[in-house]
């Protein structure tokens, strides 16, 4: 009996061990399909997910998981703007699939992904690594229908509903018609083809263009700490809104020339519109506060009686 439990655990242990990784039976090409879906849906987070799930489940060849690890980059790349993730994947193309036929291409993206880091030194460098490749190598399609194409590079549905869903709410609400996408479409076309010419110029070197891009950049990340900052400090209720709507029910009544009262509106009518007016005034002294408590965590002083 001894023995025969030790042959049992043996063999147990053996199959656990070996390595192999188990396969649930799944249907690959509905979890590639799914995943093409989430992301023509905009749905991009989710859809990386699937892709991944989509390689590890299935022994895809070397060629499908290289296109795969590349759409996924592609995703995080042209979509989430996530650059640090989008070059792992590149990376790791290269490191697993050097042999693939989009290694041109990925050492594009690597060189795009470092300039946009702002790490330009090492963009350079890679660029210099890349000079040696194989120009006719191509790449591969991407989720959603080709619309039109730059030279070798692909401009897709995806791409043009993406740059649309960017859009204020009332400028993409110009671009609904057929006529108007085909517009939006070519000023797309437009400005990468003037990006391509300023490029060739020599103008990401331009020290305005520089300054500028670091403003811009300044500026924007100002704008997500702030949105950050404040949306924990703002809290509006539906008693809120009602309690300043009676504080200032003056303020959403309809006037004459003269600003006499005329008609008072009903709260039901003009809730959206107080609820706006709230919002604005609370996040604004949200603000104000930090930065009261900015300035003097830092020990900021301003010499007013200097300035002329």
């Amino acid at each position: 009996m001894r023995y025969t439990y030790m042959v049992l655990m043996a063999a147990l242990l053996l199959g656990g061990c070996s390595g192999k990784k188990q396969k649930p039976e799944t249907d690959g090409d509905r979890i590639r399909e799914y995943a093409n879906i989430l992301y023509n849906r905009a749905l991009y987070t989710q859809s990386i997910r699937e892709y991944q799930r989509y390689i590890d489940l299935h022994d895809v060849d070397a060629t499908q998981r290289a296109n795969v690890l590349y759409i996924m980059g592609n995703t995080y790349f042209d979509r989430l703007n996530d650059y640090p993730n989008a070059m792992a994947l590149y990376l790791k193309i290269k490191t697993f699939h050097p042999e693939s036929n989009l290694i041109r291409e990925v050492d594009k993206k690597i060189v795009a992904c470092l300039e946009r880091m702002n790490r330009s030194a090492d963009a350079k460098q890679a660029l210099d690594e890349a000079t040696h490749l194989d120009p006719d190598r191509a790449e591969p399609s991407r989720p959603g229908t080709v619309i039109a194409r730059i030279g070798d590079r692909d401009i897709t549905t995806g791409d043009l509903n993406h740059q649309l869903s960017g859009l204020p709410d009332n400028l993409r609400d110009q671009f609904r018609t057929r006529e108007a996408k085909i517009q939006f479409l070519r000023q797309m076309i437009a400005t990468d083809l003037f990006y391509d010419a300023a490029r060739r110029k020599g103008l990401d070197s331009d020290p305005e263009v520089i300054e500028g891009a670091f403003q811009a950049r300044k500026s924007l990340m100002v704008q997500k700490h702030l949105e950050q900052e404040i949306a924990g400090r703002v809290t509006l209720t539906p008693d809120h809104v009602e309690d300043y709507y009676r504080a200032n029910a003056e303020k959403y009544a309809e006037k004459d020339r003269d600003g006499r009262v005329v008609r008072q509106r009903a709260f039901q009518d003009v809730r959206q519109q107080v609820a706006e007016d709230l919002a604005r005034e609370k996040q604004q002294r949200a603000l104000d506060e930090l930065v009261v408590q900015l300035m003097k965590a830092e020990g900021v002083q301003i010499y007013t009686d200097l300035v002329k």
